[in-house]
């Protein structure tokens, strides 16, 4: 099956757009009143990433024996998920702010940090086109594709687990 452009196109759009959002949180001037709900945002985003990070372990072990079905259906799991936390961080960031460390371990978490932000930002795209190639049978350029960006994408989801629980205190 051919690849359509117009969801290539789609994605890399979709990519820039979020790429122009988060550059533009952090330009923007904070909210002037903050809802109930915003203290929850950043255990919701630990909870979200933990629990992509758990569909995508279960993702490569329902692959590894032959369930393609559960595969699939576990990775457009992580894909929803991913969403969901994409709007959740930025409704986080735009009533909160950033939250500034302040612990005794600062190299270590801002390794952390800037790894889990680089490759989560230059993931984006290749994590949809792998998710696409996945869902359209082209299976050969899924593998190919995959072999790179699921280790990334389990480390971006590890790590933004670590982030919250490293900045917890300081919330």
């Amino acid at each position: 099956m051919k690849e359509s452009k117009v969801v290539i196109w789609v994605i890399w759009i979709f990519t820039a757009v979020v790429y122009a959002l988060v550059i533009t949180l952090h330009e923007m001037p904070g909210a002037e009143i903050t809802p109930g709900f915003v203290p929850y945002l950043s255990p919701l985003n630990a909870t979200i990433n933990g629990s992509c990070f758990l569909l995508l372990v279960a993702s490569l072990a329902a692959v590894k024996s032959g369930h393609i079905g559960a595969h699939k259906k576990l990775n457009t799991a992580a894909i929803i998920l991913s969403v969901v936390f994409l709007l959740s961080y930025v409704m986080n960031h735009y009533f909160s702010g950033d939250t500034t460390y302040g612990g005794e371990y600062k190299g270590l978490f801002y390794f952390i940090l800037i790894s889990h932000i680089l490759l989560a930002a230059l993931s984006l795209p290749f994590i949809l086109l792998a998710y696409y190639r996945g869902i359209t049978g082209a299976v050969a350029k899924h593998k190919k594709l995959v072999r790179f960006t699921y280790p990334v994408w389990l480390y971006v989801t590890f790590t933004g687990v670590l982030v919250y629980l490293f900045l917890k205190p300081y919330y």
